[in-house]
């Protein structure tokens, strides 16, 4: 039920996933309000939890939302990962309320992808889950980043670099600073610091911050490739000499597009629950639905939620 273009592109999402991946998906809604399922499964709710509602209070007051349903069916065996573009901070309330958090995990983190041309992904931590955050919690989300990578795109003792205004370990916040000695000590693969101007293309496999610093920083590469991508292909169109220069550069171009656009990233997943849940912006298209919906799969299939565990054990 949440997001922008909900319910319809959530319903058309899940029918593609069902489609072209041939995951079986579980919708979760009021019946009056999601309408045509287009043939799946409906479990039925009375409440939803808009996307300005308050996140806390909302979990624990509409417990027939279609959030905290979702929730409960991975809990309880029935689902195997919830997906959904609605208030993050709800999503993630319900999730952790229910499914619960991983034994020794202090909070939660969102793990999202970072695109790197001719590589694996890199992994970014925290993209927006917790706004404050102490030296100890970030190792941590280095820490269970590093398994999610290792399990999500088999890369073996991966790199940690930490977000900072500089390079130099004494550059940053004291937040910074502390965590820069604190992932020094480790046993991490620690590379030292990375600026923002590195994310898109970065050497580290894993790239680690608070919450804050996070989100506006992933929502900001977002807006800048938007505006970029925009511009370049309204240039594109404006004479004919514009317009045979596009003949030979796109077949170039739309990979490079491709590998940038949010959609085919699909969610960012929540690192640290008992469970598999993610997290896909509100703006999601169904092609973003189907893509998320895969990430889940892959993650339940690929028993990520253990390798966390034993990450978090061996620490």
């Amino acid at each position: 039920m949440g997001g922008d273009y909900a319910p319809s592109e959530i319903v058309a999402g899940a029918r593609r996933a069902k489609d072209e991946l041939g995951i079986d998906v579980i919708l979760v809604g009021p019946p009056d309000l999601v309408g045509d399922t287009l043939g799946l499964e409906l479990v039925a709710c009375t409440e939803v939890i808009a996307m300005d509602d308050e996140p806390g209070s909302s979990v624990r007051t509409k417990k027939d939302s279609s959030l905290v349903r979702a929730a409960e069916l991975v809990r309880d065996g029935a689902a195997s990962a919830m997906v959904s573009a609605g208030n993050t901070g709800a999503t993630m309330g319900s999730a952790l309320l229910r499914m619960g958090r991983i034994k020794g995990v202090q909070r939660p983190c969102i793990a999202t992808k970072l695109p790197r041309f001719g590589r694996h992904p890199g992994t970014f931590v925290d993209a927006g889950a917790n706004t404050e955050c102490s030296a100890a919690m970030l190792v941590q989300f280095a820490r269970m980043a590093s398994a999610f990578s290792t399990a999500r795109y088999g890369i073996e003792n991966p790199t940690v670099t930490l977000l900072s205004n500089g390079e130099e370990s004494k550059k940053g916040t004291p937040l910074v600073k502390e965590t820069h000695e604190l992932l020094a000590a480790s046993g991490l693969n620690f590379l030292g610091n990375c600026e923002g101007r590195d994310l898109l293309g970065n050497s580290s496999d894993v790239v680690v911050t608070d919450g804050f610093t996070g989100n506006v920083a992933l929502k900001s590469m977002e807006g800048t490739l938007k505006l970029m991508f925009g511009e370049l292909f309204k240039i594109f169109g404006t004479n004919e000499e514009t317009k045979a220069a596009t003949d030979v550069l796109l077949p170039y171009l739309l990979p490079v597009a491709e590998e940038l656009d949010p959609d085919n990233a699909g969610g960012a997943m929540l690192l640290g629950l008992e469970g598999v849940c993610i997290i896909s912006h509100g703006s999601s298209s169904a092609k973003a639905i189907m893509n998320a919906v895969k990430v889940g799969y892959e993650m339940a299939v690929g028993g990520v939620t253990q390798s966390l565990r034993e990450a978090i054990a061996s620490a």
